[in-house]
């Protein structure tokens, strides 16, 4: 069974501040990286961030970058989206999202990230 379950979602002001919780299980543990992707209304879905298992290292796209920190857990099990400085232009589903390597990838991101296995999502919305 393959599972990412996200958390931390919610309404938040401009300027303000949320942190996105990913929960992988299951194969999903088995992922080469792990990041998030985000769908906008009206808009294709977005790579934003990803963290490579191996290594460590951290991918950002550019309109999130320094905003938003990636982070993992020692066990790596669970992932982090820190989210700052919010702007009315982030509101979206975000998806927790990993590269599993188990099917063509869907989606692209900044780079490295690839992500091929996506949770169920959860809503952000920033506005006053």
């Amino acid at each position: 069974q393959v599972q990412l379950v996200e958390s931390g979602g919610g309404l938040v002001q401009p300027g303000g501040s949320l942190r996105l919780s990913c929960t992988a299980s299951g194969f999903a543990l088995n992922y080469d990286a792990i990041g998030w992707i985000r769908r906008a209304p009206g808009k294709e879905r977005e790579g934003i961030s990803c963290v490579r298992r191996r290594d460590g290292i951290t991918y950002y796209e550019e309109s999130v970058k320094g905003r938003f920190t990636i982070s993992r857990d020692n066990a790596g099990n669970t992932v982090y989206l820190q989210m700052d400085s919010l702007k009315p232009e982030d509101t979206a589903r975000y998806f927790c999202a990993a590269d599993l390597g188990r099917r063509r990838p869907q989606v692209h991101g900044p780079g490295v990230c690839e992500f091929d296995w996506f949770g169920q999502g959860t809503e952000v919305s920033v506005s006053s």
